[in-house]
């Protein structure tokens, strides 16, 4: 077994990430790389508090990075060219990304493209099908959003080769229709939909539009009902924006171009209100131990770690002043 006490010891030395040895659990020994940094559906608080249930409740390691301001080592979710700490995915066994349009350093990139040749498990949230929008000259443009440049194999970048898909659009309005998850009646079995029934999925971040059929292998479990409000009681919109639902969550194969084939899930909610509900917890904690080799309990303990009180999506909504050794 791979012993990750002089790797801990020297993470926990230092200041810009979060560090949480795991406890007891199926996850002791894995260690989960959790990488925040989106300006709108603060990243930074939701995966701290999954960092904590996972570490807490399941006994994996976790290691939470974020957009620094290198110039005070606060988190700044505006600073979209540095997440500190990318070293640690040479010892991770999953990675879940909340980012959007980030233009890291090459040295930064350099570690996340090690990481994904290895073909190494992936959870996608929210904007990470948008993660990245670098340059045209960058030695990883290739990487951004909605690439068309030479490199075929990476037509609309990282979010479509990995993930399945990129930024297409808000499906429904934004800000004042939500989304309730609806289980495709044939995945209802999937382990990763243990313990989760049918539209106990709920988050006030709306449906995003992808292009159907997703690519490859990609599957579908879990379709998007628009809602007509923001609150879980409010009823489906009675528009054909419902018809067909979009789909927010599911899994897929990928293969970097030279690379290991590897596996990922995703799902275009992931927003820190959004975790506020259980079942969407469930659904991550689930693929966590899916996409690490365990085998997915009946029920997974999902119950919230401390205060969790997250902020309302916006831009520039993000609470200045914090530093990742504040939320230890």
């Amino acid at each position: 077994m791979l012993c990750l006490l002089p790797f801990v010891s020297l993470m926990l030395a230092a200041d810009p990430w979060l560090v949480i040895p795991g406890g007891s659990g199926p996850g002791k020994g894995k260690t989960v790389v959790l990488i925040s940094g989106d300006e709108e559906y603060r990243s930074e608080e939701a995966l701290p508090q999954l960092a904590k249930i996972l570490s807490t409740r399941h006994g994996f390691d976790t290691v939470t990075l974020f957009a620094i301001d290198p110039a005070t080592g606060e988190i700044n979710p505006n600073k979209g060219n540095n997440i500190p700490g990318l070293e640690a995915l040479a010892k991770a066994d999953l990675v879940i990304m909340g980012l959007r349009f980030r233009a890291l350093p090459p040295e930064q990139m350099k570690l996340i493209d090690t990481y994904l040749m290895k073909g190494k498990p992936v959870i996608g949230l929210r904007t990470s099908t948008h993660a990245f929008n670098m340059p045209k000259d960058h030695p990883y443009a290739h990487y951004g959003n909605g690439y068309g440049g030479e490199r075929k194999e990476w037509a609309d970048g990282f979010g479509r080769l990995v993930l399945g898909e990129k930024w297409i659009s808000h499906h429904g309005n934004h800000g004042s229709q939500a989304t309730r998850g609806r289980i495709i009646p044939e995945q209802k079995d999937n382990p990763l939909l243990r313990g989760i029934e049918d539209g106990e999925i709920f988050g006030p971040s709306d449906v995003y539009g992808v292009r159907l059929p997703l690519p490859g292998d990609s599957k579908p479990l879990v379709l998007g009902e628009v809602v007509a409000g923001m609150k879980a009681s409010d009823p489906a919109v009675t528009t054909k924006v419902n018809q067909p639902m979009m789909p927010v969550v599911w899994t897929k194969s990928y293969t970097l171009p030279g690379g290991t084939t590897g596996q990922c899930l995703t799902t275009t909610m992931g927003a820190s209100q959004d975790l506020e509900n259980e079942a969407l917890r469930r659904l991550i904690v689930n693929a966590s131990y899916r996409l690490t080799g365990l085998e997915v309990p009946a029920k997974a303990d999902v119950a919230l770690v401390g205060a969790y009180k997250p902020t309302r999506f916006s831009f520039n909504g993000y609470t200045k002043g914090v530093k990742p050794a504040d939320l230890k």
